[in-house]
């Protein structure tokens, strides 16, 4: 037994995910196993505006259709929460719906939690939300979850969906803060490819690298295991299979779907327990202090931290290499060409952080869930500088 590391994954209250299904179909009738009689839908405003996806959702749920919200600011900011959860506290909401990117799945599964700790003002947030001791000890205050639950139908491929945690910006500090309960986790998520069809190149590819980031830290990561390892090997082919035919053909529904599940499979590590490393901390912070896109964060970082993390020791990037084709001889490398082969920014100067930000995100980085988490050790701020100077 020397030689076996003890290991374990956590899992949620996820019941039910579909794969192909019409999204109006499978949100009626998991509301109908539910027995939910108020449901309200939280959308992207594109989605409401310029579609007929959600009308065809208010029209499948019938009179257990309660309401709509929209507007949920990139990066969730919390009066963005805070004013769809008095939306949903105005009708009664006995179940939510979120429908759309990231920002807005990530709201849909907050809101329950504001409910739940009758929540009226932003200043309420604080007392819920996860946050870094002194010691690095992530402290997570949450005891009671919600009783309303929750179900997702993203259309873009970060993964946030499958995942217990949560993200929204505090608009005073610019500092996106986790929430987190395994009673938030939906009970069903719903992975229908011809709801994506309507999301904008940039955001399905790049939040697509943000799900290859998932799978990359994994295989990266000294804290995995087999079983996570698998997932995220597995997760990595078919995203970087089904990346590079939805950018050569928008309408190839098959590939989207290899996407959706991809993403799928790297969240499931993410949320058994593996870490994340330098790439996502600093990702968390160019998104809510910087304002720039989750997926561009991703494009941006993960190939800069992969190659400073080889420095230290390379012997688990070989099979990350492997699972992006040993298309160059390094896997930061490989993903750099993958990343700018799908035509997205590889710099931070692309993404409009400048050098004069660097100390505040190193700063903020080090109070990151996985700030110090990454396979090479972060342990001050100027580890972070050093690899923010690389990408700029």
């Amino acid at each position: 037994m020397a030689d076996v590391i003890p290991s374990q994954m956590t899992f949620t209250v996820t019941e039910r995910v579909t794969m192909g299904k019409p999204a109006s179909e499978a949100v009626r009738e998991q509301a109908e196993a539910m027995g939910a009689k108020r449901v309200f839908l939280l959308t992207s405003e594109t989605l409401r505006r310029e579609t007929d996806e959600i009308a065809n959702i208010e029209a499948a749920l019938g009179d257990r259709y309660a309401g709509t919200h929209s507007g949920i600011a990139s990066h969730a900011p919390r009066s963005h929460v805070l004013a769809a959860a008095e939306a949903a506290r105005a009708v009664d909401a006995d179940l939510i719906v979120g429908i759309g990117g990231g920002s807005v799945i990530d709201a849909g599964k907050i809101i329950p939690l504001l409910l739940k700790h009758n929540v009226r003002t932003v200043e309420d947030f604080e007392p819920l939300r996860t946050y870094v001791d002194p010691d690095g000890n992530v402290i997570n205050p949450v005891k009671v979850g919600p009783d309303i639950r929750t179900i997702c139908v993203p259309t873009t491929l970060s993964g946030g969906e499958f995942n217990a945690l949560s993200g929204s910006t505090d608009e005073v500090t610019m500092h996106k803060q986790g929430y987190e309960h395994r009673s938030m986790a939906p009970i069903m998520v719903v992975l229908d490819p011809a709801m994506t069809v309507h999301t904008p190149e940039w955001l399905w590819l790049s939040t697509g690298v943000r799900s290859v980031d998932h799978a990359v830290e994994t295989l990266g990561s000294k804290m995995s295991n087999d079983f996570a390892d698998g997932l995220a090997d597995n997760a990595l082919r078919l995203l970087v299979e089904g990346l590079s035919r939805t950018k050569a053909n928008p309408h190839d529904m098959a590939g989207r779907l290899k996407c959706q599940i991809g993403a799928w499979q790297s969240m499931i590590s993410i949320i058994g327990g593996v870490p994340m490393g330098a790439s996502h901390a600093i990702g968390h912070i160019l998104g809510g202090t910087c304002n720039v896109p989750h997926g561009h964060c991703s494009c941006v970082m993960a190939p800069y931290v992969l190659d400073w993390n080889a420095e230290h020791d390379n012997s688990r990037q070989h099979r990350i290499n492997a699972c992006l084709r040993n298309t160059h001889a390094t896997a930061g490398a490989s993903l750099d060409a993958f990343i700018r082969s799908l035509g997205m920014p590889r710099t931070l100067g692309e993404v409009g952080v400048t050098e004069d930000r660097f100390r505040q995100i190193a700063e903020y980085t080090m109070l990151d869930i996985w700030g110090r988490t990454n396979p090479r050790p972060v342990t001050q701020p100027a580890d972070i500088m050093e690899i923010l100077r690389r990408a700029a």
